[in-house]
């Protein structure tokens, strides 16, 4: 899972980053308005943590123009004010939650749990040919028969398993599987996607996960 983080108090930013890449998350950091809602409308995040008062364009219309573009994408303000005027203005203006400062990260963490569950409250489930990824419970299966991967190879499959159909190119795979940036030597993926294709077993015609050559990977079944 991506977040975007966007605060002007560096220390702020700095620790909910380290906080949430504790978790497991990536995350990115805008410095202010503009910044953020150029990365929110151009990057793929499922979830933003949007500061209300930001130098340039300000929080409340990031999330207005983001929620043009992105209707159910999460988005959490992060605020002091604390009024119920301001508290409704900000969720008229597309907010689902939010949380005064000074906040505890604990709380702030099951928050973002919450807006990141599935709605239906069902287990969250792909399918690939035989293979089903449950994200909820963190397991996948193989023919009804659990198939143990790493965390890692577990976010990869299920990066992948997202964007069925679609190529999904090696930068944009090491920065939402790895969180590092495109200057990164990509290498690192294919011996991930060869651990996987063992694990899984996969013969004959499961050739479910199928390389782009020069490009990146799609998944297909």
């Amino acid at each position: 899972m991506r977040i975007l983080v966007v605060e002007d108090e560096p220390g702020i930013a700095q620790f909910l980053k380290q906080g949430l890449e504790e978790e497991s998350f990536a995350v990115d950091v805008a410095e202010d308005g503009n910044q953020g809602l150029d990365m929110a409308l151009t990057g793929e995040y499922d979830l933003l943590l949007l500061d209300w008062m930001l130098p340039g364009v300000s929080g409340i219309e990031v999330c207005r123009q983001f929620r043009k573009s992105f209707a159910d994408t999460p988005v959490i303000f992060l605020t002091a004010k604390d009024t119920v005027q301001e508290t409704i203005f900000g969720l008229q203006a597309g907010a689902n939650d939010y949380i005064k400062k000074p906040f505890h990260f604990d709380e702030l963490l099951e928050r973002v749990r919450v807006q990141l569950r599935p709605r239906s409250g069902e287990h969250e489930q792909f399918t690939l040919g035989n293979i089903t990824l449950d994200t909820t419970l963190h397991q996948v299966f193989k023919n009804g028969k659990q198939v143990h991967l790493t965390q890692k190879e577990f976010a990869l499959l299920e990066y992948l398993m997202r964007n069925k159909g679609k190529v999904c190119r090696r930068t944009r795979i090491i920065e939402s599987v790895w969180d590092i940036h495109f200057q990164y030597n990509t290498g690192i993926i294919d011996v991930y996607i060869n651990a996987i294709r063992k694990k899984l077993d996969l013969q004959g015609d499961e050739d479910y996960i199928q390389t782009v050559r020069g490009v990146g990977y799609v998944v297909r079944g």
